[in-house]
């Protein structure tokens, strides 16, 4: 039989007289026990039929083994009515600490299912509030295990009330230490927004759902018919939606994944992020690269190919993989240190930008700058994607997002370009007339108001309208536009790249532009805050 509240018949309070101090002890460690166990066997059962884990099984996949410090084991909530006062079990829905992740300290709070189905009340928010506020005045990274039902609505208002100091401490640890949330279960409702409030969210296939209303809600009010993962599963919200960053199929590889981040990140917004020993040269050669980018530009190529070639050991961690797949954003080591990349893919709507690229990238610049991590753009743009449906849903100033993320960003930038450069998609894309420290171009490249074609008709079009040979003047013009303003050079003669370099040393030319600007120093505007596009 497990140990439990009920057989063990704790007392409620001291005994009359003094007890030997041995026997308080061991008084202690039953009470710890029952603690630990939660309602019992039969409760975990049915967690692991789920196929979910509890919450000190997944505390004790996160961190370094035997590092976990638990913090108000004994907390029980104090509500009364509808038959609350009956059930106090200890945790009350919450298992909160701290311990180590490769050795360095990790705040974490983990929803245990087997409780109240993990639902916040009063004393359970009040667990979080005080873990939150620890993992602040450390300043170390804090990671939340969501698996839970939402507001205990036996508690009405103080449960909604918790939810609401959540998200100001969210908000307050914003771009101050690293926030990330591990979605383990359901989160209904406005619990989900502690997870949209934070860096990062990583989901499980099949049993953890996100949503605001469900699919009983959505039944009622539209009659449309969906299940739960249809709603707000983790490939919804990797593919779709863009809430999720990273998704996998069981618990353990989500949780061995979210050390791997931990690894690439510092511990808040006054530290670098760690370095790690490398046998990978810094000044190797990447010959692969002549072959691997084609000089047509209208050819596409996996641009992830090319990442590989340059970061250390060929090893990156891509962020929304499955969202926005024409921009790549993605951490990864040059030298041991830590870099953030982004790049166009040819291969996804031939690397052009729109309202979800650039939602992505902005995001991403945005946390690397937060948390000290230069930033290295590898460009082969053609535009902003052109149509009615990008124009009304707000192009505009949803690519003026990554243009203000990378305008305000500090960080280190160095940006290469690949091939073709065009337009605002150009400047958007950190140029050096927005600010990037360095800017180098492969001998392939294009930079230019629009492609050579496009420009020779607009401007040459009452010539070649009148032409005799209509098809021989537009390819005249053509040359005459290329030749002119987009042959390679055109920009490093006037200074807006610094080098063109052989993309085979284009990795040791980044590990020695980053060495370089690895003190920086951006003073900036007195300002309470910008006040970025939305």
């Amino acid at each position: 039989m497990s140990v439990t509240e009920e057989t063990l018949a704790l007392p409620e309070t001291e005994p009359a007289g003094p007890a030997p101090l041995r026997d308080l002890v061991a008084e202690l460690a039953a009470r710890r026990d029952v603690a630990f166990a939660g309602p019992g066997e039969a409760a975990t059962r049915a967690q692991h039929a789920k196929g979910k884990l509890t919450a000190h099984e997944r505390i004790a996949l996160l961190l370094d083994e035997g590092s976990f410090t638990e913090v108000e084991t004994f907390r029980r909530h104090r509500a009364v009515g509808f038959g609350l006062e009956d059930r106090r079990p200890y945790s009350d829905g919450v298992v909160t600490g701290w311990g180590t992740v490769h050795g360095r300290p990790v705040f974490v709070y983990a929803h245990d299912f087997r409780v109240f189905g993990g639902a916040l009340g009063e004393a359970h928010a009040q667990k979080i509030h005080k873990i939150m506020d620890l993992a602040l005045a450390a300043g170390a990274p804090l990671v939340s295990l969501n698996d839970g039902a939402g507001a205990r609505i036996q508690e009405g208002v103080t449960a909604l009330a918790g939810y609401g100091g959540i998200f100001q401490r969210n908000t307050r640890a914003s771009g101050v230490i690293p926030q990330i949330s591990v979605m383990l279960g359901p989160c209904a409702g406005g619990a989900a927004y502690s997870p949209a409030l934070t860096d990062f969210v990583f989901m499980v296939r099949e049993t953890s759902q996100m949503f605001i209303t469900g699919p009983d809600v959505i039944r009622a009010v539209t009659g449309e018919e969906i299940t739960q993962n249809g709603l707000g599963g983790a490939d919804v919200h990797a593919e779709t939606s863009g809430v999720c960053h990273f998704a996998y199929d069981d618990e353990e590889t989500c949780l061995a994944e979210v050390r791997y981040l931990l690894s690439l990140l510092p511990q808040n917004n006054r530290e670098l992020p760690p370095e790690a020993p490398t046998a990978d040269d810094p000044d190797r050669t990447a010959e692969a690269l002549l072959d691997l980018v084609p000089t047509d530009t209208t050819r596409p190529y996996d641009v992830r190919a090319v990442i590989g070639e340059l970061v250390d050991d060929g090893e990156f961690l891509e962020v929304h993989e499955r969202w926005a797949t024409n921009l790549v954003c993605a951490l990864a080591r040059l030298d041991g240190r830590v870099v953030g990349v982004v790049a166009s893919q040819p291969l996804a709507l031939a690397g052009v930008l729109d309202i979800e690229a650039s939602e992505k990238g902005a995001r991403f610049v945005q946390m690397c700058d937060a948390f000290n991590i230069p930033l290295v753009t590898l460009l082969d743009v053609p535009g902003f994607l052109p149509g009615v449906d990008q124009e009304h849903g707000g192009i505009i100033r949803r690519g003026a997002k990554l243009l203000y993320a990378y305008c305000n960003a500090t960080v280190p930038r160095v940006s290469v370009i690949l091939r073709k450069a065009y337009g605002g998609a150009y400047i958007v894309m950190d140029s050096r007339s927005v600010g990037a420290d360095l800017a180098y171009a492969w001998p392939t490249n294009e930079i230019a108001v629009m492609g050579a074609e496009g420009a020779a008709n607009v401007i040459f079009r009452r010539e070649i309208a009148a032409a005799a040979d209509p098809e021989a003047v537009r390819a005249a013009a053509i040359e005459e536009y290329r030749s002119t303003l987009t042959h390679p050079y055109h920009a490093a003669e006037r200074g807006l790249v610094d080098d063109v370099i052989d993309p085979a040393d284009t990795r040791r030319v980044l590990v020695r532009a980053l060495r370089m600007l690895a003190a920086k120093h951006s003073d900036q505007p007195a300002r309470k805050h910008g006040n970025p596009p939305q």
